[in-house]
C-alpha cells in the first residue's frame, strides 16, 4: 500500500491535522494515512507534553469513523531520542511492502536541511508538503523546494489552527466546538487535562 505518515505529538490532534490528512488521502492517490504519535521531538526537549498514552488515545478517537486514515502508536516503542530519518528506516523494515510517504508542512521542509540524514529520506520516500500559515519567504529559498522526492500539494487547506491554540482556548474555558473531535473534548475534560500546562 501507499501510505501517508503524519508524525505529531498529537497534543491534542485538531480539525487541521484531520483536513491535511484527508486531503492527502485523496490528492496524492495514497490508501492510508496515518498519524504517527511521536515521543519527545529533538528539537522541542524544554516542551512538557502530555503522556503518551494519552495522547494516542486522543489520536484514536480523533480516526474514529474516518476512512483511510489510522493512528498508530509504534515510534512510541522506539529507542530514544526519536529522529524521523531512523523512524522511516524501521518502517521500511518492518513494513517492506508498503511504500511510506512523509507528510510535512512547508515550514519543516525549510528546516529539513537540520534534520538528522535528511537526504536518506529523500532516497527513500516521497515527501509531500502542504503550506503553513507565513511561511511562504522560507519556502523560496529552500533548496529542497526543487528536489525530485519533494511534491507541494496543490489545494491542501491552509489551517491556522494549532495544538498549542487549542491547549490555551481549553486552558481559559474559551469554546473549542469544530476545532476537536467532541469525543476528544470529552476525553481531555474526563482526564482534567491542559488546566495548569504552560506553553
Amino acid at each position: 500500500m501507499n501510505i501517508g505518515c503524519l508524525f505529531g505529538s498529537f497534543d491534542p490532534p485538531h480539525a487541521g491535522h484531520l483536513a491535511i490528512a484527508r486531503h492527502m488521502l485523496k490528492a496524492a492517490k495514497l490508501d492510508q494515512v496515518w498519524l504517527v504519535v511521536t515521543p519527545q521531538n529533538p528539537f522541542k526537549q524544554d516542551r512538557v507534553l502530555s503522556p503518551e498514552h494519552q495522547r494516542l488515545a486522543m489520536a484514536r478517537l480523533a480516526v474514529q469513523g474516518e476512512a483511510g486514515i489510522v493512528a498508530s502508536g509504534f515510534e512510541l516503542d522506539l529507542p530514544k531520542p526519536n529522529y524521523t530519518a531512523d523512524t522511516l528506516a524501521f518502517m521500511r523494515e518492518r513494513w517492506p511492502h508498503h511504500d511510506f510517504s512523509l507528510i510535512i508542512g512547508s515550514d519543516n521542509l525549510a528546516g529539513l536541511h537540520t534534520w538528522k540524514e535528511p537526504h536518506t529520506i529523500l532516497d527513500n520516500h516521497r515527501v509531500l508538503v502542504y503550506p503553513r500559515p507565513g511561511i511562504e519567504g522560507h519556502m523560496a529559498v529552500s533548496d529542497l523546494l526543487y528536489h525530485p522526492s519533494v511534491t507541494l500539494v496543490n489545494d491542501a487547506p491552509l489551517m491556522d489552527i494549532s495544538s498549542t491554540g487549542v491547549r490555551v482556548r481549553l486552558r481559559n474555558w474559551k469554546p473549542v466546538e469544530g476545532l476537536i473531535h467532541p469525543d476528544v473534548g470529552l476525553y481531555i475534560r474526563q482526564n482534567s487535562l491542559y488546566t495548569g500546562k504552560t506553553d
